[in-house]
């Protein structure tokens, strides 16, 4: 019987935080830099047999497709050919996410939409496509509610943490793992693909293929249907992947390994996740209970990770009233197209909501408060722009004048 393997590498950097270590960590910097670039060089001796997917967060393609960060970096690593290297469908699947990388259920309903939005964008100019078949969920934050948006984008497939999957049509421990399954909100429905996080966790930790090879033979040995094992892990933290020595990081000491024996006819296979559904289909109802996946320390359930402290809390409460009040700004019968004012607010807004901001405990959370600072600024320039009773009306009925009494 065949395994069939989906990789998945998730690549993200917040705003600026690439040219910050180049200045103040330059290696670390180099490190992360050479780890993007040796995907692609990774495969090209086995384009026959390897498949890698890859999410790509919004902030990380714009600053590699910057102009000013291409030229500071070409010594180290030309941006434009490792960008162009990940437009090969043949070894790559480009994985749909949000642009600044938010957890999705934690920020407000029509932000969702543009972080979506948003990201396709410069993914669609980025890599020459206006079609992604699956959808990464930032720090694989899902719920329920968000299948409708991904159907608006034309999603086919959600990867979700193997954590949070509960049957609804009744199955075995390895069907839940290693099939694919419908989940459903209202009328629609989308497909889910699991994530093991026990594999997903020594893919990060480090592994040799014999071992991955023994364990995925003794997960799956029940299964009477050809297995889909899906593993998930950032694709350029720890020493891992950021090891600069072929012979001893992710790809020479595991992938490529593997990727020879699966050309010998192996009984673990790669396969991008589409092709898996073309041919075998989707097994089976589930419910996704809400949640991440697991950060080290935490097991994800309740986005602990990013709501645990006080700050973090306070953080989320101020981008959801500044949210209600720009869209409100946003959606006022009759208000003309946004003006300069309004999308920086919306900018600044929703890069307020990048899940690093709040990832750190108490540490970033300052970084969400200066953005969401800003956005308050423009959209007071914006208020103060307008004809007076139209700017007292956006700011609220407190503010309104009051009419004189009649003598």
């Amino acid at each position: 019987m065949t395994i069939h393997h989906a990789l998945v590498l998730n690549l993200h950097q917040p705003p600026g935080n690439l040219e910050h270590l180049l200045d103040h960590q330059s290696w670390e910097a180099k490190e992360i830099l050479f780890a993007y670039d040796r995907i692609a060089r990774s495969l090209w001796d086995y384009s026959d047999v390897g498949r890698v997917h890859l999410s790509v967060s919004g902030t990380l393609l714009e600053t590699l497709s910057s102009p000013g960060f291409q030229e500071r970096v070409y010594g180290i690593v030309d941006c434009g050919s490792l960008l162009w290297h990940w437009q090969n469908q043949s070894i790559i699947d480009i994985l749909g996410t949000g642009y600044y990388h938010p957890v999705l259920p934690l920020i407000p309903e029509r932000d969702r939409l543009e972080h979506l939005k948003r990201w396709q964008g410069i993914a669609g100019h980025v890599f020459w496509r206006q079609r992604f078949n699956g959808f990464w969920p930032p720090e694989m934050g899902f719920s329920m509610e968000l299948i409708p948006l991904l159907r608006k984008f034309g999603y086919r497939y959600v990867i979700v943490d193997s954590e949070h999957v509960e049957p609804v049509t009744p199955m075995a421990w390895q069907e839940i793992r290693y099939r694919p399954h419908i989940a459903r909100h209202g009328s629609l429905e989308i497909i889910v693909i699991v994530r093991d996080r026990e594999l997903s966790d020594a893919q990060e930790a480090g592994m040799e293929p014999t071992w991955f090879e023994n364990e995925l033979k003794e997960r799956t040995k029940w299964c009477n249907f050809e297995p889909l094992v899906t593993t998930c892990t950032d694709g350029e933290n720890g020493g891992w992947f950021r090891n600069t020595t072929q012979e001893a990081n992710f790809w020479g000491a595991f992938y490529q390994p593997l990727l020879a024996t699966a050309r010998k006819g192996g009984d673990i296979q790669p396969v991008f996740i589409h092709d898996y559904l073309d041919r075998y289909g989707v097994f089976g109802e589930v419910e996704v209970k809400t949640g991440a996946w697991n950060t080290g320390w935490h097991h994800g359930r309740d986005f602990t990770q990013w709501t645990g402290s006080d700050a973090q809390r306070r953080g989320l409460a101020e981008i959801r009233a500044l949210s209600d009040t720009l869209h409100a700004e946003l959606d006022k019968p009759g208000a003309p197209p946004p003006g300069h004012d309004l999308d920086t607010a919306l900018w600044r807004l929703l890069r307020a909501e990048t899940s690093c901001n709040f990832y750190w405990g108490e540490d970033w959370v300052g970084r969400a408060r200066a953005d969401l600072e800003e956005a308050r600024a423009a959209l007071t320039r914006h208020l103060a722009a307008r004809p007076a009773d139209a700017a007292a009306d956006a700011a609220g009925p407190e503010t309104r004048r009051q009419p004189e009494e009649p003598q």
